[in-house]
């Protein structure tokens, strides 16, 4: 071994900027091996928690079935044409969402901002995995631990309604002022939140709370260890399984009896409802939360798409499906509550709650009425397990591709070992919410990481592509890319509307402030200024990835943002093949005077797309004869 020469791995330095030394090729980044991967792992990503415990809710608080109306009319404003926007940065650059800023250096700090909340998100949606995965081993027993009173935990306020039942009222019974056995269960045995006076006092950890979250980073970093190969397989599973079992408790659920009563209450129209801005602003931050839109998650997946991948159609598949399954959780969610307050004898409005109480009190005390009460409840939590799984996936895999993709030289061949670290990472950082008041800091990451924050990031991107790139040049990449350029319709959507809409939204969210709160517990001051920070921050990246990008040009200030602004030189398709026009031989180390011509000696004739680059062409050429004749 000792006869070969060995090459010093310092001369092949990746600054060296000759095409000769092979330091120009990182290692490729790879695609989605499937047809319906990218498909899949889309509605894996956008259908989450939200649609089964927010959506029913804010639905039934905001005018019933009136509430579908600035619904739909939010989706086809702000939701799909941002969805869409998002998806064509994504695959036309092929980059994650640090590195796609090459389109305008100066707003970097949207990237890092988008890395911020997703990490704070990601951290604390694992831990909602953990609590479910909690319950899915509750539920492999004969009999359900929160069925009946007299448990270690239980205090004397708990009030079986079993017994109720039995008792058959011969005397009242106040019920005002008693708890549900399931609430005791979630509150002083999972949580046991009574070891801790306040999120100033998180208590011990509880340890098999640690060991539920420690296995749902365990299984996400299975998932998720060789990148969209292995997570874009997961998703055939974790993506379809889901509507199997809403199918199953949907049916379930309207075959009992008092089912039609809860239905009646989530879909009763109240149109007066429509009159007030509360409910137009609930529709839209429905809309935004639940598509995922600004998490940098589809931004990710679409960059694994080869370059003419149809994410036109893929968009509208995506986002009214999405909208749909919303609707159907409604109905398997209110049947069963409707069921549940004529056991009780209580209004519906009464046992009906948003967020972990409808999944981890109501749904489950539901669930030991019926039948079979273990199986319903395993069901049930390994239905909300699946669609968390593939949500927490696309988190992961936007913050080890923007990584990745800065550093690919390094990163890249090392991304196994660089998910592990990020995992172990954002797994010692959730630590705390699993000590006895970790709920209080789940509530605080909860109401603040992806607030205020989220919205600048989005309405930042919206005006960057439409008036610093340029929209002209926007449209004609996605030309490029589809073979057709976006109609009127989106255009005005991504000119006014998307950006108004959420200027409003912003607005709206600054004004109506309210501190945040769980059940009777108001945060102190610190608390809430330490969320607000969080909000803060994520804002604050966008003008520090102003200040960097400005130091690096050159000449004066003005001179320099305006350098700044300007795609980078090796913005544009990732792969020589795909680059026409504008974007030819601006890649490194690339000699090739036409790849037009290369396309066709590799693959023969001209295709649709071709025809697309070559009137692309033609218009700059109109376009620079009509600047020099002005």
């Amino acid at each position: 071994s000792l006869s070969q020469p060995v090459t010093p791995e310092l001369l092949v330095s990746p600054s060296s900027q000759d095409g000769d030394l092979g330091s120009e090729c990182p290692e490729d980044r790879g695609n989605w091996t499937g047809r319906l991967d990218f498909l899949l792992s889309c509605i894996g990503y956008c259908v989450g928690l939200g649609n089964v415990w927010r959506f029913p809710y804010r639905a039934y608080t905001n005018g019933g079935g009136a509430f579908l109306v600035p619904y739909f009319i939010m989706l086809s404003i702000c939701g799909i044409p941002i969805f869409f926007m998002e998806l064509s940065l994504g695959q036309f650059s092929s980059l994650g969402p640090l590195a796609v800023w090459k389109i305008s250096p100066l707003f970097k700090g949207v990237g890092m901002g988008t890395i911020l909340i997703v990490s704070l998100v990601a951290i604390y949606y694992n831990m909602i995995i953990a609590y479910v995965l909690f319950y899915l081993f509750a539920s492999l027993t004969s009999d359900l631990p929160w069925q009946h009173c007299g448990n270690w935990w239980n205090t004397d306020l708990c009030l079986d309604h079993r017994v109720i039942k039995a008792g058959n009222t011969t005397f009242p019974i106040n019920i005002t002022n008693t708890v549900s056995p399931s609430e005791e269960y979630w509150s002083r045995y999972v949580l046991h939140i009574q070891g801790s006076s306040g999120i100033g006092d998180p208590g011990r950890i509880r340890w098999n709370l640690c060991l539920c979250l420690l296995l749902s980073w365990t299984i996400v970093y299975l998932c998720i260890l060789k990148g969209v190969k292995s997570s874009g397989k997961v998703v055939y599973f974790t993506a379809t399984f889901p509507y199997l079992i809403l199918l199953m408790l949907l049916i379930r659920g309207v075959t009992l009896e008092g089912a039609w009563k809860g239905i009646q209450f989530y879909l009763t129209p109240q149109f007066d409802h429509l009159l007030s801005s509360k409910v137009w602003i609930e529709a839209a931050l429905q809309i935004f939360y639940s598509l995922g839109v600004g998490f940098g998650g589809l931004l990710t997946f679409a960059s694994y798409n080869t370059f003419h991948q149809n994410i036109y159609r893929d968009t509208f598949i995506v986002t009214l499906g999405n909208a749909i399954t919303s609707i159907l959780a409604g109905f398997a969610i209110f049947s069963v509550l409707g069921y549940m307050s004529q056991e009780l004898g209580v209004p519906v409005n009464q046992v009906a709650k948003a967020g972990p109480g409808l999944a981890f009190v109501v749904y489950p005390q539901a669930m030991t009425m019926l039948p079979l009460s273990p199986f319903w409840s395993f069901l049930f939590f390994f239905m909300l397990l699946t669609l968390g799984l593939d949500s927490q996936f696309a988190f992961m895999e936007t913050i080890v591709t923007a990584v990745t993709d800065e550093f690919p030289y390094y990163l890249r061949p090392k991304k196994a070992s660089f998910s592990a670290v990020i995992c172990i990472a954002l797994f010692l950082m959730g630590l705390i919410l699993t000590t006895e008041g970790g709920m209080y800091w789940l509530v605080l990451l909860d109401d603040y990481s992806a607030g205020f924050g989220l919205m600048v990031v989005v309405i930042t991107t919206c005006l960057v592509v439409t008036r610093v790139y340029g929209m002209k040049r926007f449209c004609r990449d996605i030309h490029m890319m589809l073979g057709f350029k976006p109609g009127p319709y989106f255009r005005a959507c991504w000119m006014v509307l998307s950006p108004a809409t959420m200027m409003a939204l912003l607005v709206y969210n600054i004004i109506k402030y309210q501190p945040s709160e769980y059940g009777s517990y108001h945060f102190p001051t610190w608390a809430e200024v330490l969320g607000i920070l969080m909000g803060v921050l994520s804002c604050l990246m966008i003008p520090v990835g102003m200040v960097v990008a400005v130091l690096r040009e050159e000449g004066t200030l003005w001179e320099r943002v305006q350098q700044a602004s300007r795609p980078a030189m090796a913005w544009g398709p990732a792969r020589e093949e795909n680059r026409s026009g504008v974007y030819v031989g601006s890649l490194a180390g690339s000699q090739s005077p036409r790849p037009l011509v290369v396309h066709m000696r590799k693959y023969g004739g001209i295709t649709s797309y071709e025809n697309a680059a070559i009137e692309v062409d033609r218009e700059l050429e109109e376009d620079e004869e009509e600047e020099s004749m002005m």
